[in-house]
C-alpha cells in the first residue's frame, strides 16, 4: 500500500510529488490525474505509479493530497467518499475550503489537513501555512506531514482563522513579485539595458533583497532605509512609489485576493 497519493497533477500536485521523492521512495507514492497522457509522462519521469481514477487511489494510500482546483472539490469528494476511512489522512490544498466544510461532505469526522503552498515549491523554495487539530494526529502522522512539507521548501503551522491571509502573504503572492520583476526590467530596457540583462539583474536583486529579510532579521523598514542615501538616487524612486500608490495598491491586491478565498467556501 502507497503511503501518500496525490489527486491532481497540476502545477502544485507535481512540485509536490517531485518534493516527496527527496524523503519518501517512489513506492510510497501513487498520483492520478483526468489527463492520461499527463499520468504517463509523468510515470516515466519519476517512476512513481499512478492510478486510474480516485477511488483506486483512495483505496491504495493512508495520506490523500487533493491537488485539484476548488471548484473541481465536490466531484473529487464524491469519488472518495465512501472509501476514505477514519486512519486515512486527507490534505487540502485549496483556498477557501475549511476543515469543517471537509468532514460535512465527506460525512464522517475525518482527519483532515489544510495547507496553502506556492509555485516556489517547484525549485524546492516553496512556502506552506499548515493547520490541523493536533489531537486527531499522533506523533508519526505528524511527521510525515512535516517531511512532506518540508521536501519543497519551509512551511510554518498555522491557526486555521489565518489561512485566507496565509493564501494572500504566500500562496498568490509570487504572482505580484513576477508582474514587480517585468516592471522593473520594462523599466530597464526602456532606459537601453538588453532584456535578458534586465530580468536577471532584477530577479537576483529581488532574491538578493528577500534573503536580506531572512537571514538578518532587520526590518524592511531598516533595509530600505540602508539604501536610501540622502538627497539620493534610490529615495527619489521611493518617493515616486509613494505619490504612485505603491504600498496601497499592494494592500488593495492582498484584501482582493483574501476576500475571493474566502468566498470559495461560500459558494
Amino acid at each position: 500500500m502507497a503511503k501518500i497519493g496525490f489527486i491532481g497533477m497540476g502545477n502544485m500536485g507535481y512540485a509536490m510529488l517531485k518534493g516527496a521523492l527527496s524523503v519518501f521512495s517512489s513506492g510510497e507514492l501513487i498520483f492520478t490525474d483526468v489527463n492520461t497522457e499527463r499520468m504517463i509522462t509523468v510515470a516515466k519521469e519519476t517512476k512513481v505509479a499512478y492510478a486510474e481514477t480516485n477511488a483506486e487511489l483512495a483505496n491504495s494510500a493512508k495520506y490523500i493530497v487533493l491537488a485539484v482546483k476548488p471548484q473541481f472539490y465536490n466531484q473529487v469528494l464524491h469519488n472518495i467518499e465512501n472509501i476514505v476511512k477514519e486512519d486515512n489522512v486527507i490534505i487540502s490544498i485549496a483556498p477557501g475550503i475549511t476543515i469543517q466544510s471537509l468532514k460535512d461532505a465527506l460525512g464522517f469526522n475525518s482527519r483532515i489537513v489544510r495547507a496553502m503552498p506556492n509555485t516556489p515549491a517547484l525549485l524546492g523554495e516553496g512556502m506552506t501555512g499548515i493547520c490541523y487539530d493536533d489531537k486527531l494526529l499522533n506523533f508519526e502522522e505528524k511527521d510525515v506531514i512535516a517531511k512532506l512539507f518540508g521536501s519543497f521548501g519551509k512551511y510554518r503551522i498555522v491557526e486555521e482563522r489565518l489561512m485566507s491571509a496565509v493564501t494572500c502573504a504566500s500562496g498568490s503572492s509570487p504572482a505580484y513579485v513576477y508582474m514587480f520583476i517585468e516592471a522593473m526590467a520594462d523599466a530597464a530596457v526602456m532606459k537601453g539595458m538588453p532584456r535578458g540583462a534586465a530580468y536577471e539583474m532584477v530577479a537576483q536583486t529581488v532574491l538578493g533583497a528577500a534573503k536580506m529579510v531572512l537571514e538578518t532579521g532587520k526590518h524592511p523598514g531598516e533595509l530600505k532605509d540602508m539604501v536610501c542615501s540622502p538627497g539620493g538616487t534610490t529615495i527619489a524612486g521611493v518617493a515616486a512609489l509613494e505619490e504612485h500608490g505603491f504600498r496601497s495598491s499592494i494592500i488593495k491586491a492582498v484584501e482582493a485576493c483574501y476576500n475571493v478565498a474566502e468566498g470559495f467556501n461560500k459558494k
